[in-house]
């Protein structure tokens, strides 16, 4: 029997015992306002969002079995089974949309069809930034979550060949595919695979920059998509923005909490018996969060110009496709 066909039977089953299926995902872009759209919607009294946010559940490449002990919280392609992943929506209200937000959803090239498997009525958001900005903020990202080693944007693009050969990918990384930047912009092929599997008014597309100039209103236009109240108060909210990292700093920094090396276990000791437990969260923890992680550096705008350049074609099927001007707005148009 296939993964899918098993999939199909455990969420029929999982609907007879009444267990909730979710009834929504944002499906990403990750660094597209995803996090601040789904703290805004769990603020919602008829919005069930679960925690964490994102299980990646559907974006896992090998089978579920059905006695899985694996924590759902765990992203990458560890196998947990669908009645623990449910296990998220427990709490929900009989009057509440459940919904989750896993990024890899839009990119997966297995998401789409294993959701119609447990929920074909779905509703899916999707959110599309420009193309080489979103590629620098995903860079970025992993640099901050030590999934990626290679600090130079550039550099880091330019090892994409190498890395799906299987090589040059950090031991931190427990999924590789995060590290093809440019497989992420390939907005009409993702959009496609959804287009393909539901209906179109299953799914909402954003644009980054209207969220980002119109937060209130795009909110607004989501719970219209979801059908609940969109009078609402709504509290706008800015999350998990887009920062820099000292690769030194934070090593340090992860050094001595992990007191991977003697020398670092007797700082790690050192500063233990000088300080209390309150103290240092008080003040040296965010300290050294602080000192690591910080503004973003600038672009290299000679690199980001070659980016675009490389995705106009892209940028042009994805207005056409969107019926949307991307083009200008995300200043293609001036490239020539």
């Amino acid at each position: 029997m296939s993964a899918t066909s098993e999939l199909s039977e455990a969420a029929a089953a999982a609907r007879s015992s009444g267990k909730r299926i979710p009834d929504f995902f944002i499906i990403g872009h990750a660094k597209c306002g995803t996090t601040a759209l789904y703290e805004m919607l769990k603020r919602h009294p008829q919005i069930y969002m679960s925690d964490p946010k994102e299980p990646w559940f559907f974006a896992r490449d090998n089978p579920q079995p059905k006695d899985s002990e694996r924590s759902v919280a765990v992203t990458g392609t560890q196998p947990v089974s669908l009645e623990k992943y449910l296990r998220l929506f427990e709490g929900a209200r009989p009057d509440q949309r459940t919904g989750e937000a896993s990024t890899s959803y839009i990119w997966s090239p297995i998401a789409a069809e294993r959701i119609a498997e447990v929920q074909p009525h779905a509703r899916m958001i999707a959110i599309l930034r420009e193309p080489a900005s979103f590629m620098r903020a995903v860079h970025l990202q992993l640099l901050k979550m030590h999934r990626e080693s290679e600090t130079d944007f550039r550099k880091a693009v330019a090892l994409e060949q190498p890395r799906l050969e299987g090589r040059e990918i950090p031991a931190s990384n427990p999924w590789p595919q995060t590290l093809i930047y440019s497989h992420r912009v390939r907005y009409v092929e993702q959009l496609r695979r959804f287009h393909a599997t539901f209906a179109p008014e299953q799914l909402l597309v954003l644009i980054y920059d209207d969220f980002r100039r119109e937060n209130e209103a795009t909110v607004r236009k989501v719970q219209r998509f979801l059908e609940v109240d969109d009078t609402q108060p709504i509290e706008t909210v800015d999350a998990n923005p887009t920062i820099g990292t000292s690769v030194r700093v934070d090593g340090f920094r992860r050094g001595l909490a992990t007191g991977r090396n003697p020398a670092m276990r007797a700082i790690q000791a050192t500063g233990k018996a000088l300080t209390t437990s309150g103290l240092r969260k008080r003040v040296y923890y965010p300290l050294m969060r602080r000192l690591s992680h910080g503004e973003a550096p600038p672009p290299d705008e000679s690199f980001m110009l070659e980016l675009r350049r490389r995705f106009k074609a892209e940028v042009e099927a994805t207005s056409e496709y969107l019926d949307r001007d991307l083009v200008s707005l995300w200043g293609y148009d001036a490239l020539g």
